[in-house]
């Protein structure tokens, strides 16, 4: 997806996306990745979601990425957390009590940046992603944290009646992508009520994958 799309919706206000509270299905099916207390977790395009500081009242140390300082800055806001701020070479690291995000460009994040990862929450990352740009966004998520279990969330339905984001990745797209390197666990699936914005019948499913074929 191209940067100025995201950018413009921040600077608009145009967040249909976001959530005011933590994700059902993170909520139900945490616990699947085997976490113990202290354990971190990394939310690539994470937004300003609420599941952030969520992880981080379940005893979690979170850290996010995401493109649009515009989010970043409502995110530690709205928690009343006033961040350190370190200016880093194509990245801008805001750090505050157990919370990091790094606001820049997903794929500009390395390993040796980004540190220790125990385990992937990805709601909104891949979803976001057309069709040409998930392949990249596969690698450079199996570059950056190749032996974490990942908890995913996904939305399916026919493409031909509407258009994302979030885009269809349903589970012959979600094998395909991770397939080779993870087992690939459905947890739980469900209709999206009223139909993706409203519009057109579609299933949102949450995703256990293992390292580990």
């Amino acid at each position: 997806m191209d940067p100025e799309f995201w950018q413009s919706r921040w600077q608009a206000n145009e967040i249909g996306f976001h959530e005011g509270r933590a994700n059902d299905l993170l909520v139900r099916h945490l616990h699947r990745l085997g976490l113990t207390p202290g354990a971190r977790i990394f939310v690539p395009l994470c937004g300003k979601a609420r599941d952030l500081p969520w992880l981080v009242e379940q005893g979690f140390r979170v850290v996010g990425v995401e493109l649009s300082v515009i989010a970043v800055g409502q995110l530690f806001a709205e928690i009343g957390k006033v961040p350190k701020i370190e200016r880093m070479d194509g990245l801008t690291r805001y750090e505050a009590d157990g919370l990091t995000v790094f606001a820049g460009d997903f794929f500009a994040l390395d390993g040796e940046t980004l540190g220790r990862v125990d385990a992937v929450y990805d709601r909104a990352s891949l979803v976001a992603l057309p069709g040409g740009m998930r392949d990249r966004y596969a690698a450079k998520l199996r570059e950056l944290a190749p032996d974490a279990p990942r908890l995913l969330i996904t939305f399916d339905y026919d493409q031909t009646l509407a258009d994302g984001p979030p885009f269809a990745t349903g589970e012959g797209e979600v094998r395909r992508l991770f397939g080779q390197d993870y087992a690939a666990e459905l947890l739980e699936q469900r209709d999206v009520e009223g139909g993706l914005k409203g519009k057109v019948p579609a299933t949102e499913a949450a995703w256990l994958l293992r390292p580990g074929a």
